[in-house]
């Protein structure tokens, strides 16, 4: 039998029989690492224990103490188990898919009868007895033919119709986890018994088209939460708590920013008090845009389907637009126009209004662009997932040799605003070319290299994003981590060589002739509406003080206190405080938990002693303590905290 060499990560190898499994390497290591194994890395690939290996390779053998890997498995195992069960305890249900995310899973489910939240436990309970039967986990290897004539005969066209559109004639794999199996790539852990029991846990149900089409039947999909450990999960189960009390929906209403309705769905109905946070964060964009070389313009909301078909989106990104048909002068075909998905083609309109020299380069162009996507309606989520929004885009058009020194700069740029708004750290995904994109390999790889050796060259080590590029260049994604360690997408940065070509921009080189110039797509926030919404959660609604819709209430403990509190009001306003007065005949107690359940920083109570000694009563959200000041004091104190940190 033909010998093969296996590598193992200090760099020594090993011989053994081509066909050999890694259950075999660990075996032949020790007899503890045998015992321990749960999968391998062979060649950069995640590997069943049981599969073969038939040519030199390099393998790493890992065990529950390697996080990434034994997370895939318990959470890719807990799928199945969890479709075992459900199985069992209800036999005419039919499988689907079973894909592992992140946190845990899902599994989706074809049943008459709608599962009910009472069912989790249930089903929990029915996995735990399958964990607990430590059932031996096999796979083998079908021709297609026999794969799909096993599930038609067990009344399973799911599986019959994924494997149907499998492309290619090549075997398929399949798992046992004891007597139940399911068609899948694996790789899976050696036995039920290797899952942690404790720590998983049955979260949500709800609804899923098959394979995402509205067409195709409706399923039910059961989320769970998996770790490795009783820990991770409890630690998981606490940030969701911390999370609900966060969510800006519950908090913008007990704030009173905004509201939602049926009849414009994805649209926003912004309050006074959430308009104010709008505007003083807009406010603070524009200056800080202004500072760093931007102009501000402002282009249509709605443009013919014309220059859409011209810069592409018309054929990729059409079914998330919203088309406007208009009978000009009822003529005898109607003018089809969109309104506009993203700003950049009507950028390009303001950039070819007259001659542009390379002397004029780089010229940096923002505009608070609000734009119109289609997203289904399961997709919304309050202000965080929208159809209409308002996004701090700018577009820069530079020459090639440009390219790193604006890349840096608006990296330099974007750092300082993130500060600003409280996010010291951030990290940075490189995205590549998409499988749909329009312009050559060759524009792509010239693109994709300038992006990254000007990533590289800001002091930037970006992680691979593979395949999410925009259809016309690749990106920088700059990703928040907040409060409670989840990962928001708010920046991005992207080097474009295919719109200036198709919408036939240009530029006098010092030679004389025409070129074209690259485009650069840069947002620092994305999309306001959205960024509104991760600093309500990232601050749990305690908003910075000069961002926070109701800076100071000043409450009377006395009537005979009003006149006092009008004149507290009137110094706070003329030092540029948002301040308002509460004159209620209620108990001060009552005013102080009414005003800091709607996250006011600060509150001023003035008595009798109060108005005698021209002092205040200072409360602030989140203390319980309080503190005397006088008004001189106070009012310094707080028009300095109202200051925006770029005028500071």
């Amino acid at each position: 039998m033909a010998q093969i060499s296996l590598t193992l990560p200090d760099g020594n190898s090993r011989s053994y029989d081509a066909g050999v499994t890694p259950a075999d390497v660990a075996a032949d290591i020790s007899n503890s690492l045998r015992k321990k194994a749960i999968s391998a890395t062979v060649n950069g690939q995640h590997w069943d224990l049981q599969w073969p290996i038939h040519e030199d390779s390099s393998i790493a053998l890992h065990t529950m103490k390697d996080e990434e890997q034994a997370l895939e498995l318990v959470r890719h195992d807990l799928a199945h188990i969890m479709a075992r069960a459900v199985q069992e305890i209800w036999p005419d249900v039919q499988v689907t898919i079973g894909p592992v995310i992140k946190d845990g899973w899902y599994y989706d489910f074809d049943r008459k009868d709608p599962f009910v939240p009472e069912d989790l436990a249930l089903i929990e309970k029915k996995m735990k007895e399958i964990i607990n039967k430590r059932d031996e986990v096999t796979t083998e290897i079908w021709e297609r033919d026999k794969a799909i004539q096993y599930y038609k005969d067990r009344g399973e066209p799911y599986k019959v119709e994924l494997i149907e559109s499998i492309p290619g004639d090549e075997p398929l794999r399949m798992y046992w986890h004891g007597d139940w199996q399911d068609l899948c790539r694996g790789p899976h852990l050696q036995n039920t018994g290797q899952v942690p029991a404790d720590g998983f846990r049955l979260m949500s149900i709800a609804g899923a088209y098959w394979r995402g089409d509205s067409d195709r039947p409706m399923l039910q999909r059961i989320y769970g939460a998996a770790f490795t450990n009783k820990e991770g999960l409890r630690k998981h189960l606490n940030m969701l708590e911390e999370a609900a009390k966060r969510d800006h929906r519950k908090l913008g209403k007990e704030m009173d920013l905004f509201h939602m309705q049926e009849e414009a769905p994805g649209q926003v109905f912004w309050h006074p008090n959430g308009w104010t946070v709008y505007t003083e964060l807009q406010d603070y964009m524009r200056r800080r845009q202004r500072a760093g070389g931007y102009q501000e313009v402002n282009t249509p909301q709605v443009v013919d389907r014309k220059l859409w078909e011209q810069s592409g989106h018309w054929d990729k990104y059409q079914e998330h637009m919203f088309i406007v048909e208009v009978d000009e002068e009822h003529a005898r075909e109607k003018a089809v126009n969109a309104l506009k998905p993203m700003n950049c083609p009507c950028h390009v309109q303001v950039y070819n209004q007259g001659l542009k020299s390379y002397r004029d380069l780089p010229l940096r162009m923002a505009e608070f662009g609000s734009c119109n996507r289609y997203e289904p309606s399961g997709a919304l989520h309050g202000i965080m997932r929208v159809r209409g929004f308002t996004q701090d885009d700018g577009h820069i058009f530079c020459r090639e040799d440009q390219i790193e020194s604006e890349t840096a700069e608006f990296i330099r740029f974007l750092s300082t605003v993130y500060k600003d708004l409280g996010f010291e750290n951030f990290s940075v995904k490189f995205s590549d070319r998409p499988e749909k994109r329009a312009g050559s390999d060759e524009v792509w790889d010239k693109a994709e290299a300038a992006l990254l050796a000007a990533t590289r060259a800001a002091g930037i080590e970006p992680t691979l994003n593979p395949g999410e590029g925009a259809f016309y260049g690749p990106k920088l994604e700059f990703v928040l981590t907040d409060a409670i360690g989840r990962d928001w997408q708010c920046g991005t940065h992207q080097v474009d060589f295919v719109l200036p070509e198709r919408l036939d921009a240009t530029y006098v080189g010092e030679d004389g002739s025409k070129h074209r110039p690259v485009m650069l797509h840069r947002a620092t926030l994305g999309s306001f509406e959205r960024f509104i919404g991760i600093l309500i959660e990232e601050h749990a609604g305690k908003l910075p003080f000069w961002l926070a819709p109701r800076q100071v209430v000043v409450a009377t403990i006395i009537s005979d206190a009003d006149d006092y509190a009008n004149e507290v009001v009137a110094a706070l306003k003329a030092a540029g405080v948002r301040a308002e007065t509460d004159l209620r005949n209620e108990k001060i107690n009552y005013k102080v938990r009414e005003h800091s359940h709607g996250k006011v920083p600060v509150i001023l109570a003035i008595g009798a002693r109060e108005v005698e000694e021209k002092t205040v009563s200072v409360r602030r959200l989140g203390e319980n303590k309080t503190s005397v000041t006088s008004l001189d004091e106070i009012v310094t104190e707080l028009a300095k905290s109202a200051t925006p940190p770029d005028r500071l």
